[in-house]
């Protein structure tokens, strides 16, 4: 099976992100075919995008992924699958960690944060420590999207030798 199969298999039907609620914003865009192909291109774009989108410190990673994949036209639901990269088990690691590098960029003083998010810490602490939060978030969100096209344009290419070589047996 190749991988662009294997990757059709698995990845949820268009007429499913059409019933979404969050995603009936997008409503007008979602019939552009570009945002639905499968292919080395767009299936890297639409991963690095999610998981950009995944180092955004606010509640919104999916429908940003969304937006950005239908602008830059790339696969919508890889997209907004890979923004799940930040999820409520990854997302306290994930943000200390970008919260501490944002700090030793600046060059200020950590403080003492607790990353257990809920509405009042979006309130009364993020206040305190957004941009060292934001310009971690920012690093780690591009180093980690780049990292994500090389890698799945490189498993494209390495399946598509495989596919190559197997063909090339069989004759």
């Amino acid at each position: 099976m190749s991988l662009r199969n294997l990757i059709k298999r698995y990845l949820p039907h268009k007429d499913h992100f059409h019933k979404q609620s969050g995603i009936q914003v997008f409503s007008d865009y979602l019939h552009d075919p570009n945002i639905w192909h499968v292919h080395k291109r767009s299936s890297a774009g639409g991963a690095a995008i999610g998981v950009f989108c995944a180092f955004i410190p606010f509640p919104v990673q999916m429908l940003s992924s969304a937006a950005l994949a239908i602008i830059f036209r790339m696969n919508l639901p890889i997209a907004v699958l890979s923004s799940f990269v930040s999820n409520p088990i990854t997302i306290p690691p994930l943000f200390f960690f970008t919260y501490r590098l944002g700090v030793n960029i600046l060059g200020i003083k950590e403080k003492n944060v607790d990353f257990s998010f809920s509405w009042d810490w979006f309130g009364n602490t993020l206040i305190h420590i957004w941009e060292p939060l934001l310009l971690g978030c920012f690093i780690m969100g591009t180093i980690s999207s780049v990292l994500t096209y090389l890698l799945v344009r490189l498993i494209w290419r390495f399946s598509a030798i495989a596919k190559w070589e197997k063909r090339r047996k069989t004759k």
